[in-house]
């Protein structure tokens, strides 16, 4: 089962490293100053030099404004831009011509009517990317260790490229392979001790649970 692995919310060598070596097909940093998860982007430039030839970088943005985009991909060189904010279809195809850079567009979903919203982006964005809306209260709009109901997506067309993020751990990704077609995972607060602090054995626990799972899905060799 070919399946992209995203790491997200990297803040060092270490667990940049532990998601390289157990297998990220991508490694995400986000750039948001309400995020516990947040790094400047010279930092995030040197540690993405580790997954050259290894992975995809990944820069994580909110709502940014063109001069904090501009700082960002000059600094990191990343391999993708993802759009975590309200960006409209029009700022989403605008971004991507200034940087020709593919993005990835996320949604947040509670209710199948949130799906209507994803229509307008399907000709614009490379991928999407699916997470739960934020509880009441949060800052964030993502990393809030909070799913959905993965269930809703069975309404989209079977070529809608996505990935599936929210809440996501070693405990439950069985259960998230086995209900949805997606492609991918994205996941942060679920491999962390604390809020924005990774845990490397958390990490590889659920590299090995992606694995088992995997090694049980129709197809699988």
């Amino acid at each position: 089962m070919a399946l992209d692995i995203k790491i997200c919310g990297l803040k060092t060598p270490e667990t940049v490293a532990a998601a390289l070596d157990g297998g990220a097909s991508h490694i995400g940093f986000i750039f948001f100053g309400k995020s516990p998860r947040n790094i400047d982007p010279e930092t995030a430039g040197l540690l993405r030099v580790a997954a050259q030839g290894r992975a995809k970088a990944v820069a994580v943005t909110v709502d940014a404004d063109d001069a904090t985009l501009d700082a960002i991909v000059k600094a990191v060189r990343p391999d993708m831009l993802q759009l975590h904010g309200h960006e409209t279809p029009e700022r989403t195809a605008a971004i991507r011509a200034r940087y020709s850079l593919p993005v990835m567009k996320a949604f947040s979903i509670r209710e199948a009517a949130d799906l209507a919203a994803v229509a307008p982006y399907r000709d614009i964005a490379d991928r999407l990317l699916f997470d739960a809306k934020p509880p009441k209260g949060s800052d964030l709009p993502g990393g809030n260790g909070v799913s959905f109901d993965w269930s809703l997506l069975a309404a989209l067309d079977g070529d809608v490229d996505y990935m599936l993020s929210g809440g996501l751990n070693a405990g439950n990704i069985a259960e998230a392979l086995g209900t949805t077609n997606t492609r991918g995972i994205d996941i942060s607060s679920g491999v962390e001790s604390a809020p924005g602090e990774k845990n490397v054995r958390l990490i590889g626990e659920f590299f090995r649970a992606v694995r088992a799972a995997a090694a049980k899905m129709p197809g699988a060799a």
